[in-house]
């Protein structure tokens, strides 16, 4: 049985936990407030420069951009999004397992992995992958100038035919409590021909041509599609880190509770054992 110092020691040592746990949850609170606000604030442009996109595509049919291009798959890169840090319970888990399911349907030498986030470079660099790409050390915050970067890096490995489609692997916000594991395709783009959506002809006047516009919009909707990516990660992760430190503070004032009644009970069998102690001596004298 542990001793009364021993006891003490450990609330101690909980209590100190319990303070820190508390803290991150705080600081995960604010981040997630910021992240879900730039969410929110960024899925109406999102969607507008979807449906542009669409309608242009549709319009524009004898023109094709590089990037509408439709190869034979000879190569694959599935680009993982995944926290730089731990503390956020299932959040990093979930994101390798579903990994683990598309990476079955491929042989090894036709998969290549782009990495954003420490843990999931970690993990998959002790696995039999192919690690093309990685971007370590984002922090969960949005940076204008990563976002470009990682938007050409990826760009250029389909232009130059390193790889014939591009799949992103990334957690989409859908509360605070709550987040959706979603695969979606980066490129090749698939145009309304290929998702068979039967809307009306839109006839558009192109000024100055199809090509110029699509130079200009292309880049824009790549690097709109990879900063929501990002966007509804961090935001996830965020919301994961504050309820699973959330759960850890409850957990260490429940262990505080118990440590506190088995710390009474041994000092009020030890004011007894005394008062028993101090009666029997007592007696013995007279």
């Amino acid at each position: 049985m542990p001793s009364l110092r021993d006891i003490r020691r450990r609330i101690k040592s909980v209590s100190g936990t319990q303070q820190i746990t508390k803290a991150m949850e705080m600081v995960a609170a604010a981040k997630l407030r910021k992240a879900q606000s730039r969410v929110e604030s960024s899925r109406p442009y999102a969607s507008k420069m979807q449906g542009m996109l669409e309608n242009l595509t549709k319009a524009a049919s004898s023109f094709v951009h590089p990037l509408f291009e439709k190869r034979e798959v000879k190569k694959v890169a599935l680009v993982i999004i995944s926290s730089d840090r731990g503390l956020c319970g299932s959040y990093n888990s979930n994101i390798f397992r579903a990994a683990d399911e598309f990476l079955k349907k491929y042989e090894r030498e036709k998969v290549v992995l782009v990495t954003i986030g420490k843990k999931g470079y970690v993990h998959y660099s002790k696995r039999p992958w192919e690690i093309r790409l990685k971007y370590l050390d984002l922090g969960g915050n949005l940076v204008l100038s990563q976002v470009k970067g990682i938007t050409n890096d990826l760009v250029n490995l389909y232009l130059f035919g390193e790889v014939d489609e591009i799949y992103f692997l990334f957690t989409k916000f859908l509360s605070t409590m709550t987040y959706r594991v979603t695969l979606e395709k980066f490129l090749n783009i698939e145009s309304e021909q290929e998702r068979e959506e039967k809307r009306g002809y839109l006839d558009f006047i192109f000024e100055p041509n199809a090509e110029k516009i699509f130079s200009s919009l292309l880049p824009n909707y790549c690097m709109t599609k990879v900063q929501m990516a990002l966007a509804e990660s961090f935001a996830s992760e965020h919301g994961s880190r504050m309820i699973s430190m959330g759960a850890a503070t409850k957990n260490a004032e429940e262990m505080i509770e118990h440590l506190t009644l088995v710390r009474n009970k041994l000092r009020q069998a030890s004011i007894t054992k005394e008062m028993l102690e101090i009666t029997t001596s007592a007696e013995a004298l007279r």
